[in-house]
């Protein structure tokens, strides 16, 4: 698919599972890691000082009080670091289920006047921020938010997800809405997106 011909980011390796089944909460955690029931987890987490800068540049002009990152995480039923028409396929799957759900939430969160961004997993680049041109880091993002392993895997540094291992596809949204507001809008979409599953 032409939609994961570069070299993914987010691309994690079955090096090794982490098999500790401690709870990680970075200072920055307003919302631990929560299961959705159409498969995704989510967190909510306030921007951690040294995501300042390089948030300053994805979104340039954008005051950052208030920022939100949600990181999400969904279950690849392969291992996303081989290659092939099976994995591709999964990516593509994956992609989609993530942008539907991404578009809706920030739709909802439109409706109320919030600014909410999202990334392209593909490319890492923001969607709607247009003059973004810097990609965001889902390896060092869920590394530094949920305490997450990382690993190298040929020249890629990769992340390794605590059950999942390297059977992981990881996106993440951004929003200046107040939490409730946020915490309402994941849960309508899930309500929507939940009742197709």
């Amino acid at each position: 698919s032409n939609q994961h011909k570069y070299k993914t980011r987010f691309l994690t390796s079955n090096i090794k599972k982490n098999s500790s089944n401690m709870v990680f909460k970075s200072a920055s955690t307003v919302v631990d890691v929560t299961n959705t029931a159409y498969g995704m987890e989510y967190s909510v987490h306030d921007v951690p000082k040294r995501f300042k800068e390089e948030l300053g540049c994805i979104f340039p002009g954008l005051d950052l009080t208030g920022l939100l990152i949600i990181p999400t995480c969904q279950n690849s039923a392969v291992d996303l670091v081989r290659v092939g028409e099976e994995i591709e396929t999964e990516k593509d799957r994956l992609l989609e289920r993530f942008m539907e759900w991404a578009k809706l939430v920030c739709e909802k969160l439109d409706t109320k006047g919030h600014w909410s961004d999202f990334m392209d997993p593909c490319s890492g680049l923001a969607m709607r921020t247009k003059e973004c041109h810097v990609p965001y880091g889902e390896v060092d993002a869920l590394s530094t938010l949920l305490g997450y392993q990382t690993a190298n895997a040929g020249c890629c540094k990769v992340v390794l997800h605590p059950t999942w291992g390297s059977s992981i596809y990881p996106s993440t949204m951004f929003t200046k809405a107040p939490l409730a507001d946020l915490v309402q809008a994941i849960q309508e979409v899930e309500k929507e997106i939940g009742n197709r599953v």
